[in-house]
């Protein structure tokens, strides 16, 4: 009988280690697959975050990074001051070219010589064209192409357009402007006050034309 009972138990025993290997077998396996599989998903989770947050650096950067765009390293310097004032003499210059006048060598002059007296640049050139076509219709020989100093009683000349240009603008600063004829209706008040209105409508238009 107790070498019966014996080879029982060994059996049972047997029966027992087997299923504990197989489960050891079958489980081991199974566990690290399910643990890659865990940590590859979690590799890839992380991966797909970090492209988002990337791609939305651009829209929403967050505070420590910083973006770079394309962009020169030199910005051109454009001062407006100075390309007004080098832009004068050639407005001038071409409006007297237009009308082929013989004061288009000066207009240079005529420009310095406006802000000598603090004159609108315009001013000069503008009674020129009212006054004698743009020193075209002026007295012989007096270089006199703006009316100026012209009455019944004898004609007022110049030695040269230069000193015209000189002459009139400052007479029409210290004679008119600092006596507080600041607009060209006040001017021609003075200038040729025979006028009804006509001289200032054409100096007034003439200005406009060289802006």
């Amino acid at each position: 009988m107790e070498s019966i009972q014996f080879s029982k138990e060994e059996n049972i025993g047997f029966w027992k280690n087997l299923i504990l290997v197989s489960i050891f077998f079958i489980a081991t396996p199974l566990t690290l697959g399910i643990s890659l599989y865990s940590l590859f998903s979690l590799k890839t989770n992380t991966l797909a975050k970090e492209v988002m947050e990337s791609t939305n650096v651009l829209t929403s950067p967050k505070s420590g990074i910083r973006v770079y765009a394309s962009l020169p390293t030199k910005f051109p310097e454009v001062s407006e001051e100075v390309t007004a004032a080098d832009a004068r003499p050639e407005m001038v210059k071409q409006y007297l070219a237009y009308y082929k006048s013989p004061l288009v060598p000066l207009s240079d002059f005529i420009v310095q010589t406006a802000d000598k007296y603090s004159l609108d640049f315009r001013l000069i050139t503008a009674i020129a064209q009212q006054e004698s076509n743009l020193c075209k219709i002026i007295p012989p020989e007096t270089f006199n192409c703006w009316g100026w100093g012209i009455h019944k009683n004898g004609t007022l000349g110049f030695s040269s357009y230069e000193e015209g240009i000189e002459e009139v603008s400052k007479g029409l600063r210290n004679e008119y402007l600092n006596k507080g004829y600041g607009t060209v209706e006040e001017i021609m008040s003075k200038y040729t006050p025979s006028s009804n209105g006509s001289w200032a409508h054409g100096v007034s238009q003439f200005m406009g034309e060289m802006e």
